[in-house]
């Protein structure tokens, strides 16, 4: 092999991987090619180490072209193993047969990983840094010599620089996944989506950007930091709640996970049963790494840990607590809840990447703030159309009772305008005749029949006003009077007789017939005498004042047997023009005269059915006002239908 002109080969082919290759993966896999093939080799893998916020990234590279995901896995599983334990040289180290040489255990990894029997190793460096790593490997046993592994050196100053450029691309497209998960962050702020919707988003993003196997989101109910460094009792029984749980389903460990912990959403645990999320409480605000070489306190905690978070399978993470400070209380914090990351396999943070990690979870938090606020204005919104909605309500009921009130008062402006009115006529019109009857008789050639006609009329006229007072004072008294009255066993029929006769007697000018019909000839009950006898009085009256001429006025009675009392029926049904539909409802109220009776002038002062109505309640029955049609135009039956408990056995 002539190794100077493969060197300047080798050097101007890495020039143009660096060049032309699309990505890191792609570059990495191109050099251990073209170093494989230069040194004719069996296997050949180049390593980019970590820097800042890059991972471990691997090329590998077989003679057979056998490679496969398995191979990647266990070269990766290699890479981490040999990264652990091993001592970072500056030469390259040549072993002709691991398994009789005992000068570097570590690559026994490698010789497990390809079967490799002799190995070469070196460290590239760039700015004097270590970046990566080559390592050769050939399936038999074979002394490497002095040139191969000048080449070899020389060939790792090359690759350094290839390194330094993956690195550089990893560190740009971990930028620009970072920039795209803020960006995406605040879009799902401002948009409509339901919290756990948008939380659930925001792990996974979270997740696949730090290339996690697993994200967790963990709620707390509302709890502040407490000064002291001991959980206090409140705190240790708050609920730890599980909103959101992505892992990433492609490996095999976490599709372990996922059939043995496919339900932990909405699963809850007290923070007194998980010392190691009351550790994270305690460190607010910064966060607990579990992964190899960090606090070893930590691994301690693990035991004593919920078993949602199944370190076993997982054994490396991050524990972030999501804060919301309090803008007029500085240093007090309240906390809620963790962001958990996890591998499946030994991970190192980067402190670039916990920056980042701290960025994002106060995003989240500003998120989970921002609903929560929201839903606190919604709540006070609903609270305060609630009490809007009542006080409208409370508003149209007291407009409603206002227009009553209104209604009420034109209603008693009416009666009181009705009452002016009735009492004018009433009142003038007797003492007008009276006041004419006394100056007739102050004549002194008066002849004494004249005198007497004259004395007729003004006592006529005089009782007319006592009758008037007199009803005023009854109706006063029955409305303003609730003491029980003196019931007395009486024939119904006598008394009807007895008003039978004065009234026909009283109708003969007007032609009027009373007829009176009943089953039986005596009926007795127990009532009030003299407010029975008034009501029909009244009732009698009414009727003969506006029945028409010549007609027959028909009195009814029955007895309906009803339990527990006896019930009986006085109907009074006259033949007249009726009562308009307007008066009907209010033909029992005070001072209310209709229509019909303001027209014709008939004599009242509309006391009569207002006194009736009082009457009829004190003898705890009931009163109604009835009109049906005739063949004749304009002239209707009018009915009241009188119903009193007999009280009788």
């Amino acid at each position: 092999m002539d190794y100077l002109a493969g060197s300047a080969h080798i050097n101007q082919q890495i020039t143009k991987i660096i060049l032309l290759s699309p990505d890191s993966q792609t570059l990495l896999s191109r050099l251990a090619k073209v170093i494989g093939e230069l040194f004719h080799i069996d296997t050949c893998l180049v390593v980019a180490l970590p820097k800042k916020a890059a991972i471990t990234k691997i090329g590998l590279w077989h003679a057979d072209d056998h490679v496969n995901p398995e191979c990647t896995r266990q070269a990766q599983l290699s890479v981490n193993s040999i990264l652990k334990d091993d001592c970072v040289g500056a030469k390259p180290l040549a072993i002709r047969n691991l398994r009789a040489s005992t000068s570097d255990k570590v690559l026994g990894y490698f010789q497990s990983a390809f079967s490799a029997r002799a190995v070469m190793k070196i460290y590239s460096r760039f700015q004097s840094a270590v970046n990566g790593m080559i390592i050769l490997g050939r399936k038999q046993p074979y002394k490497w010599t002095r040139l191969e592994q000048e080449l070899l050196a020389t060939v790792a100053e090359s690759v350094a620089i290839a390194i330094s450029q993956v690195q550089l691309n990893q560190q740009l497209f971990a930028a620009e996944c970072y920039q795209n998960l803020f960006k995406s962050l605040s879009r799902q702020m401002s948009s409509n989506r339901p919290l756990p919707e948008i939380l659930q988003l925001a792990t996974k993003a979270t997740a696949i950007t730090l290339q996690a196997d697993r994200g967790l989101l963990l709620l707390l109910k509302n709890t502040t930091i407490p000064s002291e460094s001991i959980p206090s009792q409140q705190l240790l029984e708050t609920e730890v709640r599980v909103v959101c749980d992505w892992w990433e389903e492609s490996d095999d460990d976490c599709v372990k996970l996922n059939s043995g912990f496919s339900k932990l959403i909405n699963q809850s645990f007290w923070l007194s049963d998980c010392a190691l999320c009351q550790q994270a409480f305690i460190n607010t605000p910064e966060p607990i790494v579990i992964a190899e070489g960090q606090d070893r306190s930590n691994f301690e905690l693990i035991s004593q840990s919920s078993p949602i978070f199944a370190w076993e399978m997982m054994p490396s993470g991050v524990i972030f607590p999501l804060v919301k400070s309090h803008q007029h209380r500085q240093q007090e914090f309240s906390v809620l809840g963790f962001l958990v990351l996890q591998h499946c396999h030994d991970h190192s943070w980067q402190a670039e990447q916990l920056d980042w990690l701290k960025c994002i979870t106060t995003q989240i938090s500003t998120i989970i703030t921002h609903h929560q606020n929201l839903q606190q204005v919604q709540l006070l919104l609903e609270e305060r159309t609630a009490q809007l909605q009542d006080s409208v309500e409370l508003q149209e009921h007291l407009y409603q009772k206002n227009c009553r009130q209104v209604d009420q008062l034109e209603e008693l402006n009416q009666l009181k305008e009705d009452f002016m009115s009735s009492m004018s006529h009433e009142l003038r019109t007797p003492l007008t005749t009276m006041s004419l009857a006394i100056r007739m008789l102050r004549q002194a050639k008066l002849n004494p029949q004249r005198r007497q006609q004259y004395l007729e009329i003004l006592e006529q006229q005089c009782n007319r006003e006592i009758d008037l007072i007199n009803d005023l004072l009854s109706l006063q008294q029955l409305e303003t009077d609730s003491s029980q009255i003196q019931l007395q066993k009486i024939d119904l029929m006598l008394l009807i007789d007895k008003l039978a006769k004065s009234f026909r007697q009283q109708w003969v000018d007007k032609g009027l017939i009373l007829s009176v019909e009943s089953l039986t000839p005596s009926l007795m009950l127990e009532t009030n005498y003299e407010s029975l006898s008034r009501i029909l009085m009244e009732l009698l009256t009414n009727a003969g004042k506006h029945c028409e001429r010549d007609t027959t006025v028909k009195l009814q009675v029955d007895c309906q047997a009803q339990e527990p009392v006896n019930q009986i029926i006085v109907t009074l049904t006259n033949l007249g023009l009726g009562i308009s539909p307007a008066d009907l409802p209010y033909i029992f109220d005070k001072f209310r005269r209709g229509e019909d009776a303001n027209q014709r002038a008939i004599q009242g002062t509309g006391l009569g059915l207002a006194l009736v109505k009082c009457l009829v309640k004190q003898l705890n029955g009931t009163i109604i006002a009835t009109e049906s049609p005739t063949q004749e135009a304009g002239v209707v039956y009018t009915s009241f239908i009188l119903n009193l408990p007999q009280f009788q056995s």
